[in-house]
């Protein structure tokens, strides 16, 4: 049998996590091998270029789906938080990997320790909003490139803003000041989740990625990704969903970040009614966000 070709971006982030999904399904006796794959989002690091203005999500995802599409290899490794909800039919999601930590955090200061007018560096216009709901007073400065070029960035006396996961796949979880609540600073949909896509004609693949995925994860992820869809896959607006066991929290804030609406859903239990309950909350969400 050949082995399995999973598709990744060629960052430090993309190659650690493809590597760690290679080893679980080693221990399951599969055999795999990498394609790095240039993505638009790889190629558009400049720090003037702030992410949502070329395309927001589907930037880092595009070219590996492809990848797959024509060919050129059999698995397309995703940061879930970057997939959009609406993709090629001809694709599907056969396993997300147990989530690692999804809440944000903050390196160079704690909250409490920014100062007033302090400047916080985020290319996220959601951490941008949810920050500045809480600090109305911070000043923020825009944020591209890798991992180890975005540390070497911290404002003076500032701060800047990265996702816990990142940090725990690189291991740098000893740069963070502070992680931040995720019931108050509410995480991507997707946040700390790797997910493996395939064609769905494909039984062989498939099959071999469902031995590695997490049934907790696929459930919060799939209730989180029915609110986004709900809103549409191309919504550049701040927007956050996380599930928290029996609980959805979502976040959604007008283009500006100055108007936000938050709320969380008791879910049933029944995934059927929980992604319609994420749908509907992202209905009321968009109409709160609509009327301000």
């Amino acid at each position: 049998m050949h082995p399995i070709r999973l598709a990744t971006r060629g960052s430090a982030q993309a190659m650690t996590q493809t590597e760690a999904v290679a080893r679980r399904l080693a221990d399951h006796d599969i055999d795999t091998e990498l394609v790095v794959v240039d993505t638009h989002g790889d190629r558009t690091q400049a720090d003037d270029v702030p992410l949502h203005t070329i395309g927001g999500q589907g930037v880092f995802t595009k070219e590996i789906q492809v990848a797959v599409l024509d060919g050129r290899a059999d698995v397309a490794v995703h940061s879930a938080k970057d997939l959009p909800t609406e993709t090629d039919p001809r694709l599907t999601i056969a396993a997300f990997t147990e989530r690692r930590d999804p809440r944000d955090a903050l390196i160079g200061r704690s909250l409490a320790n920014l100062g007033a007018g302090a400047i916080v560096a985020t290319g996220s216009v959601r951490r941008r909003a949810q920050l500045g709901r809480a600090r109305p007073d911070l000043e923020f400065a825009e944020l591209r490139g890798n991992i180890h070029t975005r540390l070497e960035r911290i404002p003076d006396q500032g701060s800047i803003v990265m996702a816990m996961a990142a940090l725990e796949v690189l291991g740098l979880t000893d740069r963070v000041a502070e992680t931040l609540d995720p019931a108050e600073f509410v995480p991507a949909v997707g946040q700390g989740c790797v997910a493996l896509e395939c064609l769905a004609a494909e039984r062989r693949i498939v099959d071999a990625l469902q031995r590695v995925d997490d049934p907790d994860t696929r459930r919060a992820v799939e209730i989180e990704r029915a609110f986004l869809g709900e809103l549409g896959s191309g919504c550049s607006l701040p927007v956050g969903a996380h599930v928290d066991d029996d609980r959805l929290t979502t976040f959604l804030a007008a283009e500006t970040g100055r108007y936000a609406v938050s709320d969380v859903i008791v879910l049933t239990g029944d995934h059927a009614a929980d992604l319609e309950l994420a749908r509907s909350a992202a209905r009321d969400a968009a109409d709160a966000v609509a009327g301000a």
